[in-house]
């Protein structure tokens, strides 16, 4: 059985770790909220974006560009999304659970995130770039990333572009998902419409006309790379949110079990030092007694 001194020297252990989990939790709350605004404000840009081009591309009949080129897919391209740090739950060990089940032979990585590149490693598969990005994530840093991605596709290297990212769904639920990236497919509206800037007004897809300048074609072509920039974006903005939320959640579950072990430890240390004064007591009875016959 433990000693009154080291149960206390444990509940002092806890509380100093206590201490830091719900400071933790308190900083990643608080980075949570602006992460989750902005991935929930970058939602309406991205849809608006594919209605546009869904609407372009339905009447720019025979359209070629190399992003769009459809090609036996021999070599494969997964960009992995993680995080920099850990103490987030679950949130990486399900991420990179998926990111395994690529055949090694015939993908090679880009890693976004340090666990990323750690797993890569550990695992022996072949690491194409590493990328950083921050807590309050820069289109820059989202360009760097869809840039060398496409000219992976664009000089042959591999025949198909995948991300691989934790979509933010709630403060509570994150969940890993692949997204399609390179070759891209055909592209699909949203909606029914492409909503406008004034109230109630909607550009119903098929009625509405468009006139561009230059021409539709130049448009498009335009308009590809911008995409898949915004798209490799928004997809860092809801892995931010999904980190912080799942490290807020984390950190709040350890308080709560730090808080409930002290309990646990105060209670069995009140026990152990109600049964020693009752032993003593009784000694001191027994003694007595004794010393009275």
């Amino acid at each position: 059985m433990a000693s009154t001194r080291d149960i206390r020297r444990r509940i002092k252990s806890i509380k100093n770790t206590a201490q830091i989990t719900k400071a933790m939790q308190m900083v990643a709350a608080a980075k949570m909220r602006k992460a989750q605004q902005a991935a929930l404000s970058g939602r309406p840009y991205a849809e608006l974006m594919n209605n546009v081009l869904a609407e372009v591309s339905a009447n720019i009949g025979d359209f070629n560009h190399p992003l769009l080129e459809v090609r036996e897919v021999k070599k494969r391209c997964v960009v992995v999304v993680s995080t920099d740090k850990g103490l987030c739950g679950a949130l990486n060990t399900n991420l990179l659970r998926e990111a395994g089940r690529f055949d090694k032979n015939t993908t090679i990585y880009i890693a976004a995130g340090r666990k990323g590149s750690q797993f890569v490693a550990r695992t022996k598969r072949q690491l194409a770039a590493e990328f950083t990005y921050k807590d309050a994530p820069l289109f820059a840093e989202a360009r760097s990333i869809s840039k060398f991605a496409q000219e992976m596709f664009l000089k042959g290297e591999v025949d198909q572009v995948d991300i691989l990212y934790t979509n933010f769904v709630s403060t509570l639920t994150q969940k890993p998902e692949l997204h399609r990236f390179l070759p891209i497919g055909e592209i699909k509206g949203v909606s029914a419409g492409v909503q406008g800037h004034g109230a109630g007004e909607t550009l119903t897809k098929g009625v509405t006309e468009f006139l561009f300048e230059p021409k539709k074609a130049d448009v498009l072509g335009s308009l590809l790379p911008h995409s898949l920039n915004f798209q490799v974006y928004q997809l860092l903005l809801e892995a931010k949110a999904s980190e912080h939320s799942a490290r807020m959640v984390a950190m709040k579950n350890a308080t709560d079990n730090a808080k409930q072990i002290i309990k646990d430890l105060t209670l069995e240390y009140n026990k152990i030092r109600q049964a020693t004064i009752t032993k003593e007591l009784l000694e001191i009875t027994s003694a007595a007694m004794g010393m009275g016959q």
